[in-house]
């Protein structure tokens, strides 16, 4: 799989100048993390749940997380698991490309219970997701991950969900954060990514963010996100991939503020017709917050429409003029630090501060490729949609 991998040849070779590598379930755990893009939940109790991953995996979906946890309700959750055994079943049995596929479970039990039940098809599998994690609550998700791996004989791997009002509460927060950082490190071959659950976050307090607002511009949730990041999503090699939070909108029947869309790439492009979706869909407010989790320093994002997935892909693409100052700043012979000028001439590269900036904006240009100079958003997505 790669991303873009719908569009046809001759147009990721005109948008790209270095084309989204290739990766599998068993590439590197390191890649996988980063290529997570946006990862679409569906319930896991859908009739046609085969049919709808093989048609997200045609739309560039890459990643996908099947929930047995609150997409469902509590009386579904024995219907879910055997829906999943006979999904996973008929996927085996056709043999197409399929995303990164991972379970949301409620409890420890259900890993080491699924992945027999599941059988042969476990090799479709990548992994789990573990709900409401603390150290607490988490090590048992994790030891029952670790045991279903040795039994399968199958590669498994974590992504816990850090939504716990332990986590939210100024007075807990630290202590949590440093008993996670305890729980994740003891089994980092296992933790592929960190996923936040900012609708929890809001649920502790009885908010619920607008379409014309950013999960950043709820002050008690930006300060949890960014204090996860601050001790979880280190670059010194201690850090962890963290995802961002779940857009929730898809159409918007009123609207408070202006839209958040300029007008002048999309004339530029001659896409105002798909301006205007974007804005009649919420995508604007969408977009914003994609820019700020990046700008945050998180990678990827949890979605629950299809329309959401492509917006996340796009805007993760790696400017020409971002490689350009990445190469440059991470060239052998810059090993002794300095200051330089960059190829556009627009800023200053200094290179001792900027490298973990470079190595990681080289990471994500390997797996979401490099836009070629004349090739911008608009572009990228308006391609993405037409395949």
């Amino acid at each position: 799989m790669r991303h873009f991998g719908h569009i046809a040849p001759e147009v990721r070779q005109r948008l790209f100048h270095q084309e989204p590598c290739e990766f599998t379930p068993d590439s590197p755990a390191r890649l996988l993390s980063a290529a997570l893009g946006a990862t679409l939940y569906s319930p896991a109790t859908r009739p046609r749940l085969a049919d709808d991953i093989v048609k997200q995996t045609g739309r560039g979906v890459v990643s996908m997380v099947l929930c047995l946890e609150d997409s469902i309700g509590d009386d579904d959750v024995a219907e879910g698991e055997e829906n999943l055994v006979r999904q996973f079943t008929d996927l085996a049995e056709r043999q197409v490309d399929i995303p990164l596929l991972f379970i949301r479970v409620r409890t420890p039990d259900q890993i080491p219970d699924l992945v027999r039940r599941l059988g042969p098809a476990v090799r479709l599998l990548s992994g789990f997701v573990l709900p409401k994690f603390t150290e607490e609550r988490g090590i048992p998700f994790l030891e029952a991950l670790s045991a279903a791996e040795v039994a399968s004989g199958h590669r498994l791997f974590a992504m816990p969900v850090l939504e716990s009002p332990e986590l939210l509460y100024r007075e807990t927060r630290v202590e949590t954060l440093e008993g996670i950082a305890r729980a994740v490190d003891k089994y980092r071959d296992r933790v592929l990514a960190l996923r936040l659950g900012v609708t929890d976050f809001c649920s502790s307090y009885g908010l619920r963010r607008a379409p014309d607002m950013t999960a950043w511009d709820v002050q008690i949730v930006a300060s949890v996100i960014a204090d996860v990041v601050n001790m979880l999503g280190r670059a010194d090699g201690t850090g962890f991939t963290v995802t961002g939070p779940v857009w929730e909108y898809f159409r918007v029947q009123e609207r408070m503020f202006k839209p958040q869309l300029r007008r002048s790439p999309f004339l530029e492009g001659q896409a105002e017709e798909l301006r205007e979706a974007l804005i009649e869909h919420a995508m604007d407010g969408l977009l914003r917050e994609i820019t700020l989790d990046q700008a945050n320093g998180l990678l990827g994002k949890t979605c629950i429409h299809p329309s959401h997935v492509l917006p996340v892909h796009a805007l993760s693409v790696v400017s020409h003029e971002e490689f350009s100052d990445a190469q440059d700043i991470l060239r052998p012979e810059r090993g002794g630090g300095g200051v330089l000028r960059s190829q556009y001439t627009n800023k200053m590269n200094e290179v001792k501060p900027h490298r973990a900036w470079a190595e990681r904006t080289l990471l994500r240009a390997e797996v979401f490729g490099v836009a070629n100079e004349d090739i911008g958003f608009v572009e990228l997505l308006a391609a993405g949609i037409s395949g």
